[in-house]
């Protein structure tokens, strides 16, 4: 799509269809704003939405003014009950483009007024962006439709509205290809298509890429990655990136689990939505995107990002229950179950991170089924041992509409992880899957470390359109890093 900004104030304006939001906020600066030939048919959509007789999107399908186009009015009252305000335009936002699609119109405008500039704009941005989103590729007649989208704002806000277009368009654009990478069979994204992509985003953004490979896994001595993937025949990577801001001392460390398909080893998965498990390196790939949009936009922070990335397979040479290897940082691991391997790639992902001295380290992964039963599929876990690093990821990803509920480190489930045969065992007894997850990693990060970990096993994909996300990936993690990077000072003050 291409996006830009227009006066409403030019003689010259056209379109197909003109979508209008009625939102509390800007209903006295609607018809101030907007071009003086549609303010009698706005007039009287703002007074059905004020006797509260529209109460969701309408569609006008054609108009009587300025060149005969078409209009889509959007209140959220009905939506609010559900969604907070960011999310329910989002949404709306969204809906707009899936009504264009069947109709082909070439040109869409959303009128901004000024008093949407700060609350609504980007979400409106955000909901077109990510909710246009489809993977066709291998369709046999895959979609061609790319509207030209415009965006009606006053004089005063030009400026700010052409930066934020442009902020978001190159955020949801990274949004968007970290979702592509997710959506691909299981037999395309491999670990070395990590490494293509990273040495690629690496080449055009000014970035430096290092990548080992698995005999230099095996020299250097990192047996996770070895361990989990060694019943593959697509060997293990671990993928190290970074972004350098020159003039700033700040630094913060990403970490991304990348196993490109989960099996579950022997301890094999139930065959049912099996295939969902592609998306088991979705922190990986949002690290890795992360990194493209951090650099685009010229963050003023320090980035490196660290990922682990290998594929769970079944075979001959596939680890078994009851194997027991060391760690990098000397403690031995049993692995009762091979299934609970995502937490072991990390454990090489934090003992890389060690050389890095970063000032802050987050991990996202897709880690236990455990999250998504107490949560659900929309909130991400949180857990670490520096709060205020946990309240800037809730605080950053709730400007995004990316929620995260934070879970306790609760010291006595560690007792869960005790084996008689190895310091650690990889899983726990039964409950709280996603705390002693999280404890098993605190065995190895790194020491003095602040450090967050992401458990987004519940809304790394959705199934089923869901908000103004289609069926497959969501991205999610990216616009909250990307968040956190663009305003660090802010939510990391010194």
């Amino acid at each position: 799509m291409h996006l830009r900004q227009r006066n409403t104030r030019d003689k010259n304006l056209s379109t197909d269809l003109l979508a209008v939001f009625v939102t509390d906020t800007n209903k006295g600066t609607l018809l101030s704003t907007c071009p003086k030939p549609i303010k009698p048919i706005l007039q009287k959509y703002i007074q059905l939405f004020q006797a509260k007789k529209l109460k969701c999107d309408i569609l006008i399908p054609v108009g009587d003014v300025l060149s005969n186009i078409q209009y889509i009015f959007l209140g959220f009252q009905g939506l609010i009950k559900f969604y907070k305000p960011g999310d329910a335009v989002r949404i709306l936002a969204s809906r707009v483009l899936k009504q264009t699609k069947p109709l082909n119109l070439k040109k869409v405008s959303v009128l901004i007024t000024d008093a949407d500039m700060r609350p609504y704009f980007t979400p409106i941005l955000q909901g077109m962006l990510l909710g246009f989103y489809t993977f066709d590729k291998y369709k046999s007649s895959p979609s061609k439709y790319q509207p030209e989208i415009e965006f009606w704002t006053s004089q005063k806000y030009a400026s700010v509205a052409k930066r934020l277009i442009h902020r978001q368009d190159v955020l949801c654009e990274s949004v968007n290809h970290c979702r592509d990478l997710i959506n691909e069979p299981g037999d395309v994204a491999i670990p070395e298509t990590f490494a293509k992509h990273a040495r690629s985003i690496s080449k055009k953004h000014g970035l430096t890429c290092e990548v080992l490979n698995e005999s230099d896994l095996k020299r250097l001595g990192y047996p996770a990655l070895i361990a989990v993937g060694k019943g593959s025949i697509h060997p293990p990577r671990l993928i190290t990136m970074k972004y350098k801001k020159r003039g700033h001392k700040k630094h913060l460390l990403l970490i991304g689990k990348g196993i490109t398909f989960d099996t579950g080893g022997i301890s094999i998965k139930p065959a049912n939505e099996m295939w969902e498990m592609k998306g088991d390196m979705s922190g990986g790939a949002a690290v890795l995107f992360t990194m493209e949009a951090i650099a685009r936009l010229d963050c003023p922070v320090n980035v490196t990002a660290i990922i682990a990335t290998a594929e769970n397979a079944i075979g001959s040479r596939a680890q078994m229950p009851g194997n027991i290897f060391f760690a990098k940082n000397g403690k031995s691991i049993h692995v009762d179950n091979t299934d609970a391997e995502g937490r072991l790639v990390l454990t090489d992902a934090f003992a890389r991170a060690e050389k890095e001295k970063a000032d802050y380290i987050v991990d996202i992964a897709t880690l236990t089924g455990a999250c998504v039963r107490a949560l659900g599929t929309e909130i991400a876990g949180v857990m670490g041992n520096t709060q205020n690093l946990i309240k800037a990821i809730q605080a950053a990803g709730k400007v995004q509409g990316e929620e995260f509920w934070e879970l306790p480190l609760f010291p006595p489930y560690k007792k869960q992880l005790e084996c008689p045969h190895a310091d650690l065992n990889n899983i726990g007894t039964g409950y709280g899957g996603a705390i002693t997850a999280g404890l098993f990693l605190q065995e190895f990060i790194p020491d003095k470390a602040r450090w967050a970990h992401l458990d987004i096993a519940g809304p790394f994909i959705t199934t089923k359109p869901e908000k103004y996300f289609n069926e497959g990936a969501t991205g999610f993690g990216v616009r909250t890093f990307v968040e956190l990077a663009l305003n660090f000072k802010k939510y990391l003050k010194p």
